[in-house]
């Protein structure tokens, strides 16, 4: 079961987008990526979200972080990369909101049916 998590951080004077650029620029993007059970690391800006970022859209950056299982997690949490992610985050001054999600890799047929491919 793959294990997402959402974050959401958010900042001032677009402190959020520049913290993504500086990890997508030093390379921590690409060396995430290349963990052992990553299978998706992605920055987004979301238009329209001021109620759940509690702030200015523009002034956020979605994640969507995703691992195959727990362990993977647990062993990205114990590398090198997170050092970078504290120091940069404090760097710009963010905050963050998260939420965690489970896959069972399942659609339900009757959602089939919304799915335009």
């Amino acid at each position: 079961m793959a294990i997402t998590v959402n974050l959401r951080y958010t900042g001032k004077n677009g402190a959020a987008q520049a913290f993504a650029r500086e990890m997508i620029s030093s390379g921590t993007v690409e060396k995430i990526r290349s963990e052992k059970g990553n299978l998706r690391y992605e920055y987004y800006l979301p238009f329209g979200d001021e109620k759940a970022a509690g702030e200015n859209s523009s002034e956020t950056i979605l994640l969507i972080d995703s691992w195959e299982n727990q362990e993977a997690i647990d062993l990205h949490h114990a590398s090198p990369m997170m050092k970078t992610i504290a120091e940069l985050r404090e760097k710009y001054d963010l905050h963050m909101t998260i939420e965690r999600f489970v896959s069972d890799g399942k659609i339900p047929e009757q959602d089939k049916t919304f799915i335009r491919r």
